[in-house]
């Protein structure tokens, strides 16, 4: 039985990237807040050669970088960095876990990993853990991505932590699902009744999401060079969007039937074929008015990686048999951009089309970043005397995150997610059959491209992507919403 908080948090990658950006700037905001346990002692370990000191050193800087001026209390900030520890550990190497053990001392009040490594080294990490007892019941394991890069070596990584540690103590992390909108997607659809009986295949015509990036590569060369666009984004975020916006109402607002819903979702996803999808790869462009070099000359050499996929997906079920979602995302183009489009049906009937009224469909944009809103496009008539015929135009409805909740504290997706890790919500977290069904059916499409060797078609930076990914809509009779 795992108790409801824990008296360590241990953070593997203490020194990277992703802690330095989210991980301890999140937990300072947690600390700031008096929300985890002023006992919670807080342990790095990474192959980095630091000690307790030096490792405050290097957090005071980064909370230095990262931090908003406002949140800067020197107490306060003193006080978060006496929480701070470090354990040198090079995790490939099982025989140095026994260190690392010693300097966390006795866990069985609890203890909370965040595993952020390399997929090769998620075996030999978790075999260091288990010798070093520290595997047992009361310890939960945070997974942050890639595990692994398909079908089988995920399968390998989930035997690997399923052999020390139980289901309810697995944890993996899609930090997307610690967004604020994206939550409010739930609150959206269940607690409003407008939406509900139109959000099936007779009500809503298409859905679109679309994750855009303005950046390249970013220092991420030899990740994402064997990785693509294909599994750093769809193969996970995309298809956690997709599920929650497809997914059926949930019976209570848990972890197990939120994610039961979820998965019943993926495993519906129909197979996509040859002519349902665009691979494309990024040339030589401006981005925002400046010029940018192409992907092969950013990474220095060849590659037919994909930077731009785009998908026409079906849900095979009753809810939205008929209903594509369009899934679009890539690095440089145009702007950036995380967002779920659902585009409602046209009127039965056009009442005003003999006076020259002419009707759009209705759209329910839910923006995810960089703004936060839920926008719902309705027609309205512009003021007049109509003489000349009536004049239909569409208006926003506008729900601004930020200025309606502006009293409240905006988070980032890393704090609700480590304060879930330390107090043993799951609800957030995805199940290993939500994880396997999205490989499942990536791999699928990704099988298709290499029997039908379809290349990857080059598109100008600053775009929207290749043309093949416009007319993947526009054959259809539906446009991007761009």
């Amino acid at each position: 039985m795992i108790e409801t908080s824990c008296s360590a948090l241990l953070l593997f990658g203490a020194t990277g990237d992703l802690s330095r950006r989210m991980l301890l700037p999140s937990l300072y905001a947690l600390h700031e807040d008096e929300l985890i346990s002023p006992d919670l002692r807080i342990v790095g370990t990474a192959r980095s050669e630091h000690n307790d000191d030096e490792f405050r050193e290097f957090a005071r800087n980064a909370l230095a970088e990262f931090l908003p001026e406002d949140r800067k209390d020197e107490a306060k900030l003193a006080s978060f960095l006496d929480r701070l520890e470090y354990q040198t550990l090079d995790a490939s190497n099982v025989d140095g876990f026994g260190d690392l053990a010693k300097k966390l001392g006795d866990t069985s009040c609890g203890l909370s990993i965040f595993l952020s490594t390399a997929p090769f080294l998620f075996e030999p990490t978790i075999e260091g853990l288990k010798r070093a007892g520290l595997a047992h019941t009361n310890v939960r394991i945070g997974l942050e991505k890639p595990l692994g890069n398909d079908l089988a070596s995920s399968t390998r990584i989930n035997d690997a932590v399923a052999a020390a540690f139980a289901e309810e103590q697995i944890f993996r992390i899609d930090h997307y699902l610690g967004k604020e909108t994206v939550q409010n997607l739930m609150a959206l659809r269940f607690a409003n009744m407008m939406f509900e009986p139109l959000w099936n295949a007779g009500g809503i015509d298409h859905v679109q999401i679309t994750v855009s990036e303005t950046v390249g590569l970013e220092g991420r060369k030899g990740f994402y060079d064997d990785t693509g666009a294909m599994r750093d984004m769809v193969q996970n975020h995309m298809l956690q969007l997709l599920a929650l916006t497809a997914m059926e109402p949930p019976a209570n607002l848990d972890a197990t039937s939120i994610r039961d819903e979820k998965v019943k979702v993926l495993r519906a996803l129909r197979p996509a074929k040859a002519e349902e999808m665009v691979r494309g790869q990024y040339r030589t462009g401006a981005v925002k008015g400046t010029s940018v070099t192409g992907y092969q000359e950013d990474l220095g050499e060849a590659s037919d990686t994909e930077t731009f996929v785009a998908i026409k997906a079906h849900v095979d079920n009753w809810r939205w048999t008929g209903v594509p979602f369009y899934l679009r995302t890539g690095k440089r183009l145009s702007e950036r951009r995380s967002e779920i489009v659902v585009e409602f049906k046209q009127v039965p009937h056009n009442v005003f089309s003999e006076r020259g009224g002419r009707l759009r469909a209705n759209r329910l944009v839910i923006r995810l970043q960089p703004e936060e809103y839920v926008r719902l496009q309705v027609m309205a008539k512009e003021p007049g005397l109509d003489r000349g015929g009536i004049v239909l135009r569409e208006v926003n409805l506008d729900l601004s995150l930020t200025t309606a909740f502006a009293k409240a504290r905006r988070r980032i997706a890393y704090e609700r997610l480590l304060l879930d890790l330390i107090e043993g919500e799951q609800t957030l977290f995805v199940r290993r059959d939500e994880v396997e069904a999205q490989w499942k059916w990536v791999d699928a499409i990704r099988k298709v491209w290499a029997d039908t060797g379809m290349e990857a078609k080059p598109y100008a930076a600053g775009s929207w992507g290749p043309n093949a990914g416009i007319a993947l809509t526009e054959r259809d009779g539906r446009s991007w919403n761009d």
